[in-house]
């Protein structure tokens, strides 16, 4: 792994934009086309602000995304589908993508994912890390094992309380039980991970992971395991780490 600290999430997202960029037109450069997985909250704003603006052949990339709710409509203001159409897809004409679908037929919908993702590799994964350390919506405990690439999944009391504190919810009881999620394994096949991680409420889920042996009861650990996983902090997030603990 490789750790970057920038001094602000404005700096963060500047420089990891550039490196996905970077990532992806290689890929197009090698193989004439590039897939791509993104994530999304309020972690990644500043990211995708700088993303949309980048030097990339938007029409010769794929995107993927991690996450959706269960039953929850694209009009409401936490759907992750509605967040990267107005974020992402609305300046960046990719060539293809695939939405995570939480309505009506779950299963079927999640087939047609996983069909999907499985016709080629994924060249570039965005993956965030949650206040309870999740990845995606892999709250601790876990799975590490699934070889499926998406499931559904209980999403702990800790990752509502994010999503209420972050400001997509009024209540924690109006955050959906479940969601649809990329799995750990299906992640960790991405050929890079960069993590975009500021703010001083990740502080401690940045402590956890680089202080930690890897465990699903702090999922981020397991992007250690990962050769090319580059994790990009601001002053804030490392704030809490014991600086002879940071791999830099």
């Amino acid at each position: 792994m490789e750790v970057k600290v920038l001094n602000t999430s404005d700096e963060l997202g500047k420089a990891a934009a550039a490196h996905a960029a970077e990532v992806l037109r290689a890929a197009i450069k090698e193989r004439g086309r590039a897939r791509l997985t993104l994530s999304t909250g309020a972690s990644q704003l500043d990211f995708l602000k700088h993303f949309v603006q980048a030097d990339v052949d938007w029409s010769k990339v794929e995107m993927f995304h991690l996450d959706e709710y269960v039953d929850l409509p694209e009009t409401h203001p936490a759907s992750f589908r509605k967040y990267l159409k107005e974020r992402f897809l609305a300046h960046a004409t990719v060539g293809r993508y695939e939405l995570v679908n939480g309505e009506g037929d779950i299963r079927r919908n999640i087939e047609q994912l996983n069909a999907r993702l499985n016709e080629a590799p994924v060249d570039l994964a965005l993956i965030g890390i949650g206040e309870n350390a999740h990845v995606a919506f892999n709250d601790p405990p876990a799975d590490f094992d699934t070889e499926e690439p998406y499931l559904v999944v209980d999403l702990a009391e800790s990752c509502k309380r994010q999503q209420v504190g972050e400001g997509w919810f009024r209540s924690i009881e109006e955050v959906p039980k479940q969601a649809i999620t990329m799995s750990i394994r299906q992640i960790l096949k991405s050929a890079v991970i960069i993590s975009c991680v500021p703010y001083q409420v990740k502080a401690n889920a940045i402590k956890l992971t680089q202080e930690n042996e890897v465990t699903n009861q702090i999922p981020s650990t397991i992007l250690k395991t990962h050769p090319q996983w580059t994790l990009y902090l601001d002053k804030d997030s490392v704030s809490a780490v014991d600086s002879g603990r940071l791999t830099v």
